[in-house]
């Protein structure tokens, strides 16, 4: 493949805040701790070198269990594990939902950006390993996020009620819909061996929690990716100081409610809203907020309640029946993981940018926040149709209209505006407002009216030569039309809509070797690949 690189700020795709944090904006300095530089790595790495030996062992002990079965033909991932209980291993991470056969590109995006970063940060600070991980967002209990996914611009979904955590939700009645996928992936190229892969973890394992790891895992296992699923009573129980504080006095609250306020008063907007009590109550049969009431602590809309005492005889009988909400989730995987760096999409980084008071006041490292890298995959193809347009990949990111107005405007054997004749017209008019307010001061207005009725009807005029004009050009303005659907399908960044299947099935692993060898996670630039 090749690459094209362009700055984010030429996409406008991107938000302002993830703009201002790129450009190293002075007013979101309080927000975040060290850079996202090669530099900023090594100060984040004596931050993170405290991480408690005890917490390492938990750590590994856990994923050798998680991975059981998966680890005898995946050398590279259980040396990745088994490193994470050395002090001089850290991990970078990114995080997701469990979207059925991945959901969007950006999913595999992540992924290939997490490889990417560890492979850079050894090569600069060799004396250190660096692990990527994968944290399955497995306590997520929106269904409707994560229950479809688009191939070939057909969505393909997967019904059926879920009341509970989406990790947790069984396999059991798949079949139509992984039918569907392998049905839309066709015959040729790797399609047979990726059909194989889906059928393997959606059908052979017992939840989506496994189904997923084990699919991402034949997808990205050869480059040492581990895969943490976080919904486990062991690895909550080093959670656990934190999390009876917070639910029994609303620290997280307070932070997030300060830095907020301090956000929107510089301008920025804010992605999420802390709780009182940030925190879910989480069984097989449902995922409910906790409240406090009255002295007690309820669980919304079920009977269960506990007084404070019986609060923290649950907590330590049962925490993994205590599940954290997105504002605590982040402080839980700093917790467990000893983590540099957290990689997300432009909403992920906004809303971690929220959260720094959170971490200082529990004297949590906070991670550096790197912007996942997002591209776009085309061929060849496509490349000759814009070179023959005389367009370049910077410039798809306009408006399809424009584009087009642009381009009959280069070609156009006429001229297509009547800046001159207005000209002649404008004089026109001084002249005769001169006259009129010579006789009456008051007519002034009207022959502006009229001057600005005039002026209208002229730019209606324009619109109407240049509508005329594209017909004449019509086959590039279609052809324009064309590129950009297939480009931005349904007028979005393709990332955020195609399955990475339609690419895989013209590739094969090769795909996520290329994603890995052209993006440049510390460089910051968007990426068009052909």
């Amino acid at each position: 493949m090749k690459a094209t690189y362009i700055d984010y700020s030429d996409t406008n795709s991107f938000s302002k805040i993830l703009l201002a944090y790129l450009a190293g904006d002075k007013d979101l300095a309080p927000f975040y701790g060290n850079q996202p530089t090669l530099e900023g790595f090594g100060k984040q790495i004596l931050e993170k070198s405290s991480f408690p030996a005890s917490s390492r062992q938990v750590l590994v002990e856990q994923l050798k269990k998680q991975y059981e079965g998966l680890l005898d033909d995946a050398p590279t991932v259980k040396a990745n594990i088994e490193s994470l209980e050395q002090s001089n291993t850290f991990t970078v991470t990114t995080g997701h939902q469990l979207n059925i056969f991945t959901g969007p590109l950006y999913f595999i995006f992540k992924i290939a950006t997490a490889v990417r970063l560890a492979r850079d940060l050894k090569a600069s600070y060799p004396a250190y390993n660096f692990v990527p991980v994968y944290w399955m967002a497995t306590e997520d209990h929106d269904f409707a996020e994560i229950n479809h996914t688009f191939l070939h611009g057909r969505k393909i979904s997967w019904d059926r009620s879920a009341l509970s955590a989406t990790g947790r939700i069984p396999t059991q009645g798949f079949v139509e819909t992984l039918r569907a996928y392998q049905g839309a992936l066709g015959l040729s190229g790797y399609a047979a061996e990726l059909a194989q892969m889906v059928e393997e973890a959606y059908l052979g394992q017992p939840n989506l929690a496994d189904a997923t790891r084990l699919f991402v895992h034949r997808l990205f296992g050869q480059e040492g990716l581990v895969i943490v699923d976080a919904d486990n009573a062991p690895l909550k129980k080093k959670f656990l100081p934190i999390m009876s504080e917070d639910i029994r006095k609303g620290r997280s609250a307070k932070a997030i409610s300060d830095s907020n306020a301090l956000l929107q008063e510089r301008g920025f907007g804010v992605q999420v809203n802390g709780r009182p009590i940030n925190f879910f109550y989480l069984t097989d049969t449902y995922r409910e907020r906790i409240v406090e009431e009255e002295g007690s602590f309820q669980v919304l809309n079920q009977s269960v309640r506990f007084t404070e005492a019986e609060l923290e005889a649950e907590l330590n009988a049962h925490p993994e029946r205590f599940s954290p909400n997105v504002v605590m989730r982040p402080l839980y995987q700093e917790t467990i993981l000893p983590n540099l760096a957290y990689i997300g999409g432009g909403a992920e980084i906004a809303y971690w940018l929220q959260l720094k008071g959170v971490f200082d006041h529990y004297q949590q490292a906070f991670p550096i926040l790197v912007p996942r890298n997002s591209a776009i995959i085309t061929d060849r193809s496509v490349a000759d149709k814009l070179s023959r347009l005389n367009l370049d990949f910077r410039q798809i990111f306009l408006p399809t209209d424009v584009l087009q107005r642009e381009y009959v405007a280069r070609h156009s054997n006429h001229r297509l505006d009547l800046n001159e004749e207005w000209e002649e017209f404008h004089t026109t008019f001084e002249k005769i407002k001169q006259r009129v307010t010579r006789i009456d001061s008051t007519l002034g207005p009207s022959t502006e009216a009229v001057e600005a009725r005039l002026r209208r009807a002229i730019q209606n005029l324009e619109k109407k030569l240049l509508k005329a004009d594209i017909r004449n050009h019509q086959d590039a303005v279609l052809q324009i039309e064309r590129i950009k659907e297939k480009l931005f399908p349904g007028g979005g960044l393709q990332e955020r809509k195609e399955n990475f299947g339609l690419y895989y099935v013209r590739y094969g692993k090769d795909l996520f070797g290329e994603l890995i060898h052209l993006f440049d996670p510390l460089d910051f630039k968007f990426t068009v690949l052909y």
